[in-house]
């Protein structure tokens, strides 16, 4: 099992989306990523390389951008966004992987 921590970043990200939008998020990131959060799904796959992370966890509109690191069991999540058509947005932004 691993821990998940949230850098601030994430937290902001997190704070901008509504209560029930939260829960949602949070919800499906204690489900998809406890266990085996390296291993590509359906909802799961690695980025290619970029500036905010490694891997992304899809929830229907909202994405999770998240590292692992396996040696010591930790997650850390980067940034929380959705996307609207082919766009990405983070706290509102417009925003390009």
């Amino acid at each position: 099992m691993y821990d998940i921590e949230f850098t601030q970043g994430a937290i902001d990200d997190l704070r901008f989306l509504k209560k029930n939008e939260q829960q949602q998020v949070i919800a499906g990131i204690e489900s998809q990523l406890l266990y085996e959060p390296n291993v590509e799904t359906r909802n799961r796959k690695r980025l290619r390389p970029n500036d905010v992370s490694e891997w992304e966890l899809r929830l229907g509109k909202y994405r999770v951008f998240y590292d692992v690191e396996a040696t010591v069991r930790i997650i850390k999540v980067e940034a929380i966004g959705y996307k609207e058509g082919n766009q990405l947005f983070i706290r509102g932004e417009p925003y390009q992987l």
